[in-house]
């Protein structure tokens, strides 16, 4: 199949949203593989990335990529309103996740010390880092306009979509 195929394919499967997490993760796992394998553009590569997710995830309002720069996260390719652009690595969810290098499930964002509102609406968030050989560089962003929408099963899920997405990624080209 040509590549333009493939992707077309790959964009227009319908993914089962009603079908159990862990399915559903694993579903969308090896469409990103499928979507980004014969790519080599890193941006557009992290686009569709967050397409994919945008697609498949229901319940949200917002996902995307922060990349370290310059000893920031800066905002990258992402779908949902306009966002923070520079965050200081410790600072709100992303930059604590980031500095901590684990994925923190937060229940209730304002709950949060520091947490930094790009968007009113989003009450809930999930924020995984990019560890490339034990490298930082960004982290995956989540957003809902829900309280405790993502849980351990969510956590589980974009770690092993994060994992699928870093060799897929060039990512000195960013």
């Amino acid at each position: 199949m040509r590549p333009g195929g493939r992707i077309r394919a790959v964009l227009e499967t319908q993914i089962d949203r009603s079908q159990a997490k862990p399915a559903l993760y694993r579903d969308l796992a090896a469409s990103l593989e499928a979507l980004l394998a014969a790519e080599t553009d890193a941006l557009a590569n992290l686009a569709n990335a967050g397409a994919l997710l945008a697609q498949a995830l229901d319940r949200i309002n917002w996902c995307g990529f922060y990349l370290l720069r310059g000893g920031k996260l800066v905002l990258g390719p992402f779908q949902g309103k306009a966002a923070c652009v520079r965050i200081t690595l410790g600072r709100g969810v992303c930059g604590t996740a980031a500095a901590r290098r684990e994925t923190l499930v937060v229940p209730d964002v304002h709950a949060f010390p520091g947490h930094i509102a790009c968007d009113a609406a989003s009450r809930s968030e999930i924020v995984v880092p990019i560890l490339e050989d034990g490298r930082l560089r960004g982290v995956l962003d989540v957003d809902a306009p829900e309280a405790a929408r993502f849980d351990e099963e969510d956590r589980a899920g974009l770690e092993e979509f994060v994992r699928t997405l870093i060799p897929l990624v060039a990512w000195e080209a960013l």
